[in-house]
Order: structure tokens, then C-alpha cells, then sequence
């Protein structure tokens, strides 16, 4: 917990109350001083020290998020055939690995529509022509013979 100092003093000087502040007071109460006075400035220093612990604990875990996060930014040099990814070590590597080590995002593949149609479905009609018979038919055409 952070210490809040209350000065409390026969002092009662200008140069005396900022020559006690630079000192590291808090507040200055000069006496003869008033009970209920004490007691307000006590629980004001109370509820500034109560919040500059709060304070001092969300600035740790935003600084333990910071250490943990990761980004991605500036220029990436990119092939513009192969889209593999040139690092710092002029290393050339797959964009997944890359991605994933510079910023902890992981990768799901899949096949976007147009690519399904420009480059999955020919594949998938030049090895299963139209026609064409797949075991499955020769299996069930073999089970009708019996």
C-alpha cells in the first residue's frame, strides 16, 4: 500500500508548507488544528491511496498484457507468385508460419468459392470425368450381378 503523509506542524510559514511538500508530504495541517479537519484530510488521503494501489495494479496487468501481445506492422515482403514471406533473416517462408510467429494467430484452411470453381471442380472433373465409372458404382454393379 502507497503512504499518504500528512504534515502536521507549528509551522505555519509559505516557504515552511512547500519546504514540507517538496519533502514528500502529501498535505500540510498547521496546529493548533481542528479534530474533524484531521479526520477529513485522513480519509481523503485514504481514498487517494486506496486508488493509487487500484492504479498501480491495473498499470501491472496492462503491462503483463502488453509483454504478451504481438503485432504485425510495417512492410512485408511478399512473393508475388508463391505469396511466401522474406523475414528478417532474408529467409523465405510460407505465410501461415510467419503470421503465426509474429503475432500468435493460428490458421483454419479451407477453399473460397471462386477458387472451388476456377481450380478445385476442374481437378475434381479431370479425375472423375463425367460418365466415368467410380468404385462405388463397379461395387454396386457388382452386387446386382450376384
Amino acid at each position: 500500500h502507497s503512504a499518504y503523509i500528512i504534515l502536521l506542524t507549528a509551522k505555519e510559514r509559505s516557504q515552511d508548507i512547500v519546504a514540507g511538500l517538496q519533502a514528500g508530504a502529501d498535505d500540510y495541517l498547521t496546529k493548533p488544528f481542528d479534530l474533524e479537519e484531521l479526520r477529513a484530510r485522513m480519509q481523503a488521503g485514504l481514498r487517494i491511496s486506496e486508488l493509487q494501489d487500484s492504479l498501480a495494479e491495473r498499470v501491472r496487468e496492462l503491462e503483463d498484457a502488453l509483454s504478451r501481445v504481438r503485432i504485425l506492422q510495417g512492410l512485408l515482403p511478399i512473393c508475388s507468385y508463391c505469396k511466401k514471406i522474406r523475414d528478417d533473416s532474408n529467409y523465405w517462408q510460407q505465410i501461415e508460419n510467419y503470421v503465426t510467429a509474429h503475432s500468435g494467430a493460428q490458421f483454419s484452411h479451407s477453399v473460397c468459392p471462386q477458387c472451388y470453381e476456377e481450380i478445385v471442380k476442374p481437378q475434381l472433373e479431370e479425375l472423375y470425368p463425367t460418365g466415368r465409372k467410380t468404385r462405388k458404382d463397379t461395387r454396386q454393379e457388382n452386387e446386382d450381378a450376384r
